[in-house]
């Protein structure tokens, strides 16, 4: 991929986080920090990374891509309105009620998704049945699963990471977000997991560790993880919580917090110089 590929990538990130920001508006709780924390991830798998068709949401041979830190879901919701999926006049619509666009993911009612997901610690299961589900079927799709850092420390998660390195499951792909924050405090308060590439690597993952803002990374780790047949790869993408807006990055109360009118005006300002900046390096 070369330089001009990443700028465009990093450009449709910087729009994703607009779009993120401005489908919870202010004066409304909604997850602002994990959901910009992953928009980087996100656009790398949607853009760049994954087969893929926007006309056809259920094509079989698709790649799946599963959403575990379920409340992390509008970014998600963006990724898709930006293909053509769901109508971007729609996103505003997101948590009103009767809305397609639940707070966690209803994949009974968007298309696009492939679970429900949200009850933390689950996907990574959820995301091994649909790899064997391929296997059964003779389909040589590949599964990505986004997995929060506090959310690592469910015992499901780690029960999973057996199954499939044992099932040798190496088309699925964990990318961990790893921001550093849970909903109140950090994530190592409860549990310390580091180091976090050698305790993956002890289930029987191959594990790499990458900066989760810097596109040439992630594009680069994901082409990484295509080279496993028969071991499932992990990328730990090291975040920062509400990246992108100054006074909520690395502030554990906006995992789901509430913008007032001028928090939401300052916000969408600081978006749009950045989308600003990244434009005018690319041109």
């Amino acid at each position: 991929m070369t330089i001009r590929d990443i700028q465009a990538l990093r450009v449709l990130a910087a729009e994703l986080r607009l779009h993120i920001v401005r489908m919870m508006g202010p004066n409304k709780a909604h997850h602002f920090g994990g959901s910009l924390s992953v928009a980087d991830m996100v656009t790398a798998l949607y853009f760049a990374k994954m087969r893929y068709d926007p006309q056809n949401p259920q094509w079989p041979e698709r790649d799946r891509f599963l959403m575990s830190k379920g409340h992390c879901v509008p970014a998600q919701y963006a990724a898709l309105a930006m293909l053509g999926v769901i109508p971007i006049e729609e996103l505003p619509t997101l948590k009103v009620l009767g809305t397609r666009l639940q707070g966690h993911p209803a994949s009974h009612l968007v298309p696009g998704l492939e679970g429900c997901t949200g009850s933390l610690g689950q996907g990574l299961s959820f995301s091994n049945g649909m790899a064997l589900a391929g296997r059964v079927k003779g389909l040589d799709y590949r599964v990505y699963c986004v997995i929060g850092d506090g959310e690592m420390q469910e015992g499901q998660v780690w029960e999973a990471a057996m199954t499939a390195s044992y099932r040798c499951l190496g088309n699925v792909t964990a990318l961990i977000d790893r921001n550093g924050l849970k909903g109140m405090d950090a994530s190592c308060c409860a549990k310390c997991m580091d180091p976090l590439d050698t305790r993956w690597e002890t289930f029987g993952w191959r594990a790499r560790e990458i900066d989760g803002h810097d596109m040439a990374q992630i594009v680069e780790a994901l082409d990484w993880a295509d080279q496993s047949d028969e071991v499932p790869t992990v990328i730990i993408a090291n975040t920062v919580k509400g990246k992108g807006i100054s006074f909520i990055e690395g502030q554990p109360q906006y995992h789901n917090g509430v913008l007032t009118d001028e928090q939401f005006e300052r916000a969408i300002a600081e978006l749009e110089a950045t989308l600003q900046e990244v434009r005018e390096e690319q041109a």
